[in-house]
């Protein structure tokens, strides 16, 4: 280049504002915006083939996590009213939530064939059971509710928790079936036989007199139908029956009667009817947002009932305050969300109708419970999945948490990140393997072989 023009160059760079060494900046583009890229990062993540499978498992591990901890912290001064150990009742959610551990191990290596052939004998021997709860001298009442068959010792079953699994698996394989041999377009053969076995185990529920469990029952059935793609019509019909015959039960009780007046209730009324849901409010009330300290509830020294089984979430809320309780809903969420994404993502019919079945039962039954506990809902006495003290809930959840995290495994692009994870931690292994090896044998004196 001639020397007059490298001066004239250099005359121009130092003429321009910000000296030689700036350059003009590109315009930004309207993905540059830092939430838009934030939400994309977010989308593609959930988008990932293992989403699901990471999802469903850590939030049911971190929920049965803490609902042990609160279990021990809500229970002990109950458990030492009754002159027993101040652990008796953790010890117990403890050994049901290692069985359910081996459970939800199980049913994550089953094979969905295998899921299938279970369906049959596992609705047979819930009916029986049942069945046996109606007989004197087998079946027990607890408060007021004859729904328990003693197992000997301090062990208790409750055979209507099962009844929920039951119609799950026995409802998404009937469907899967008939969707396979194209009958679901008639109404009758979306009807029958499944309406009619779901009322039976109603009408058995009902006569023990629990109506909270037969409320969950019912919306399995409304989430399979729904899946299965019933027409409005038939649809609205089920739950105008459904709800007729709600409201002639709850009518024609006191205590469903007494139950229902209680809600948004804020004194405790006449003979103390509404007392555990006021205290119930009492105890989310005093808890602020981060709460008086584990262990350090007021309500549970004799002012809640139930503080370990129905209304633990409101000693969550005197304990752990709002923050422990939004993070508890922010699980639930994230474990509904993961299992609708499951049900909405396979083409295998019988996973769609038991992820979904699954779902609705979870998220139905946390719904119900929490309401009831802020006092939006009656009070429906029925435990908060995964959470409160009750074996008889937590075994069949937890097998039915293995189902999700089964499915949600058996994808094909899940079926395929798992092979290439398998792949490189193998190679890791054998990689870490023979250099351990190299460095031993540099490590021996010269004479060694």
């Amino acid at each position: 280049m001639p020397a007059d023009a490298r001066a004239a160059r250099a005359v121009r760079r130092a003429a321009t504002p910000g000296g030689p060494s700036r350059r003009p900046t590109a315009p930004r583009r309207r993905g540059d915006n830092p939430l838009r890229r934030l939400y994309g990062r977010a989308r593609r993540a959930w988008d990932r083939p293992l989403t699901a499978y990471y999802v469903i498992l850590g939030s049911s591990l971190l929920i049965t996590v803490l609902g042990l901890v609160m279990v021990y912290s809500a229970s002990m001064i109950q458990a030492l009213q009754l002159d027993l150990a101040a652990s008796y009742f953790f010890r117990k959610q403890f050994t049901a939530a290692v069985i359910g551990a081996v459970l939800l191990l199980v049913a994550m290596r089953m094979p969905v064939k295998l899921h299938r052939a279970l369906a049959y004998p596992m609705l047979a021997v819930t009916v029986f059971l049942m069945i046996l709860v109606q007989v004197p001298g087998i079946g027990h009442a607890v408060n007021g509710n004859q729904n328990w068959i003693y197992l000997g010792g301090p062990f208790q079953l409750q055979p209507s928790e099962f009844g929920k699994l039951a119609l799950v698996l026995w409802g998404a394989d009937l469907l899967a079936r008939k969707q396979d041999k194209r009958l679901l377009t008639q109404w009758k053969h979306m009807l029958v036989p499944l309406v009619p076995v779901a009322f039976m185990l109603l009408g058995l529920i009902m006569l023990g007199g629990d109506m909270g469990t037969a409320i969950i029952l019912a919306a399995v059935l409304f989430g399979l139908l729904w899946l299965a793609g019933a027409p409005t019509r038939l649809f609205a019909g089920v739950l105008s029956v459904a709800a007729l015959i709600g409201f002639i039960l709850i009518r024609t009780s006191p205590n469903r009667m007494s139950r229902l007046a209680c809600i948004a209730a804020t004194d405790p009324g006449p003979g103390d009817q509404c007392w555990q849901a006021v205290h119930g409010i009492y105890a989310l009330a005093s808890g602020g947002f981060f709460g008086s300290g584990l262990g350090a509830s007021v309500e549970k020294w004799g002012q809640l009932p139930e503080p370990h089984t129905d209304f633990i979430f409101a000693i969550t809320g005197e304990e752990l305050g709002l923050a422990g309780t939004l993070s508890v809903l922010a699980l639930f969420a994230a474990l509904g969300y993961a299992g609708i994404r499951v049900a909405g993502r396979t083409e295998d019919p019988f996973v769609r109708y038991a992820a979904g079945g699954v779902t609705t039962w979870i998220t139905a039954q946390a719904v119900i419970n929490v309401g009831a506990v802020l006092g939006l809902l009656p009070i429906a006495g029925v435990p908060l999945p995964l959470f409160s003290y009750g074996g008889s809930a937590l075994l069949p959840t937890m097998f039915a948490i293995g189902l999700l995290i089964a499915f949600a495994r058996g994808e094909p692009t899940a079926r395929a990140a798992l092979a290439r994870q398998q792949r490189l931690f193998g190679r890791k292994r054998a990689a870490v393997r023979w250099n351990t090896m190299r460095r031993r044998a540099k490590a021996r004196p010269s004479g060694e072989r």
